[in-house]
């Protein structure tokens, strides 16, 4: 017969909170008794999982009767340490909301970040491939329908990595985490058969963590979601994401600063054009998986080129373009960036597009001086790329059909990429996930405070009520724009086109679109959250219904899409009121 497992003696919670601060562990051998019993382990040290190690960690409550311990298996140190020069800058970056920049700073980590390294998006312009329909977004729109917010611009940038060194330079300060890391975990299993049983992570370390609640913060691939034995349902998108550092020259002193956001909507995928600083801006291009590849295996210069190409040229010269580069590909003779450009003029040429204008990319407009009057409508033409920056990486939709997991894998809770991943064109994947780590925060403070089991079932199910519908609506909504947009059907294009001026010429409706994505700064307001983005979703589906119903009967398109059209706007207007 096995002999019982012996438990650690526990510290006394308020001792441990005060002489532990932050203990970082690798996997260099240690004694360690066969369990050490932990209120909470979270596992996975991104920014989300770290964000809610530091919110629990905000809360007195909390810090004074839990113990925290947070398992990554990347070195921490190489991002607790990271710096670059002033000029540089990584190149994966994320949006964050008014909502969740209010929360980083409600928990005092924000105060953590680089701030220098962030910059606020005041403008967007976004506007359809094809079509040339446009909406654009002007954070002072926002401003008049929500005096209340202090946040500069509808949003901020900035790098990953900026914070994440922010939030564990915060997490030092935290008195009650143990946070361990360059350290895997091997397993993860349950302490016994009977009803209540804790789960055990076994780490690579010998080290072995009897959790009372083990939070999955441990990305698409999580360990933790597989020991709960939740299912998930979702697909891969025709797509591939391509991220790069983009420099270019600054703005002319009449154009205003470099704090526009763009965005096109082309057939093959979105580009987006995300300023960083004056001179530099962050790439997210997704495309058609042959196209990310011809391009990444292009010269650098060929590169440049191209993103300048698709932001300005037609759709028709874009894919002559995409043939000729997989044509000299295929012959073992790549183009050059002189015929690049070449063929890129001759296209300009031939579409009538004015050489002195801001849509051409050989436009020599300097600094100074009285810019075009379409140099708002299209962002700086970029002059290089960061040197390392390129890279690339599958577009998926996934969602987990619960947050929360119960019978053997009961003790569980899901966040961020574990339970939810989305389509990048909204930015709003990380959003997502502090949304749901301030949700979650709450939750387990609410039991503390009320004296209840923090790894129940019961504490944890308000939690997963409120951002499960909210997720969901959120990436149904960006799921349908996806679709609506990766099309040159024409009545598709008639509707699409036809919405975003509709919307573009009501100030309430787009004040209404900026609040619910978050501009509002608070993530508490989910119920507006849900009914805008609901409202939004709604119409999506409305237009995209009605497209299909004008394919499948041939005629009467403008009567049945413009009906899909008003729905759209109809939705947004009451849900505003």
């Amino acid at each position: 017969m096995r002999p019982p497992p012996v438990l650690c003696r526990r510290l006394p919670r308020r001792v441990f909170s005060s002489v532990t601060p932050l203990r970082y562990s690798s996997t260099a051998a240690e004694s360690a008794p066969a369990y050490e019993e932990c209120d909470v382990v979270v596992v996975g040290g991104g920014p989300v999982g770290l964000a809610l190690a530091g919110a629990l960690n905000s809360s007195k409550a909390v810090q004074e009767s839990l113990r925290i311990t947070l398992v990554e298996a990347g070195d921490l140190d190489k991002i607790r340490n990271w710096q670059l020069p002033p000029e540089k800058y990584s190149n994966r970056v994320s949006s964050l909301t008014n909502a969740s920049h209010a929360f980083l700073q409600e928990i005092g980590a924000w105060n953590y970040v680089q701030h220098e390294r962030t910059c606020p998006v005041e403008n967007m312009e976004v506007w359809d491939g094809i079509s040339d329909a446009r909406i654009n977004f002007n954070a002072s729109e926002m401003a008049t329908t929500t005096p209340q917010t202090h946040h500069k611009g509808m949003a901020r940038l900035t790098e990953n990595l900026n914070l994440q060194r922010g939030l564990l330079h915060f997490l030092e300060k935290a008195p009650g985490v143990d946070l361990i890391h360059q350290t895997k975990v091997t397993s993860i299993n349950r302490e016994s058969d009977g009803p209540g049983a804790w789960p055990v992570v076994d780490l690579d370390n010998g080290r072995r963590l009897r959790a009372r609640l083990l939070v999955g913060a441990d990305g698409f691939n999580s360990p933790v979601r597989a020991y709960a034995q939740i299912p998930s349902f979702g697909w891969s998108y025709d797509t591939q994401g391509i991220v790069a550092t983009l420099i270019h020259r600054p703005r002319g002193a009449y154009e205003g600063s470099n704090t526009t956001a763009y965005q096109r909507f082309l057939p093959t995928g979105p580009i987006a054009f995300l300023p960083l600083s004056p001179t530099v801006s962050s790439l997210v291009w997704s495309t058609k998986p042959d196209i990310a590849k011809a391009l990444q295996a292009s010269d650098t210069f060929v590169l440049v080129c191209m993103i300048n190409a698709a932001f300005r040229l037609p759709q028709l010269s874009l894919q002559y373009l995409y043939d000729r580069i997989f044509e000299a590909q295929a012959k073992g003779t790549p183009l050059t960036a002189e015929q690049v450009q070449e063929e890129i003029l001759w296209r300009e040429k031939s579409h009538a597009i004015d050489q002195h204008s801001a849509r051409s990319t050989s436009s020599t407009l300097a600094p100074v001086g009285i810019p075009p009057a379409d140099s708002e409508l299209f962002p700086s033409l970029v002059t290089s790329i960061q040197d390392g920056t390129v890279a690339s990486f599958p577009l998926r939709f996934n969602h987990t059909e619960s947050y929360l997991g119960e019978g053997a894998g009961a003790r569980t809770v899901l966040v961020g990429d574990a339970a939810h991943t989305t389509h990048p064109l909204a930015g709003q994947g990380l959003n997502l996930g502090l949304g749901d780590v301030e949700c979650l925060a709450k939750c387990i403070e609410s039991a503390v405070l009320s004296g209840n089991d923090v790894g129940s079932y019961t504490a944890l199910q308000p939690y997963a009520r409120e951002r499960y519908l909210i997720n969901h609506t959120m990436m149904a909504a960006v799921d349908k724009l996806h679709k609506m947009y990766t099309t040159d059907f024409e009545p598709v294009v008639w509707a699409r086109s036809t919405g975003l001026e509709v919307v573009n010429e009501l100030d309430s409706l787009k004040a209404a679109i900026m609040m619910t994505a978050g501009g509002s700064g608070s993530h508490k307001s989910s119920s507006a959250e849900l009914s805008g983005w609901g409202a939004v979703a709604k119409g999506v589906e409305a237009l995209s219904s009605a497209a299909q119903v004008a394919r499948a009967s041939g005629g009467g398109i403008g009567g049945i899409v413009g009906t899909g059209v008003q729905s759209l706007v109809k939705r947004m207007t009451s849900e505003r009121h």
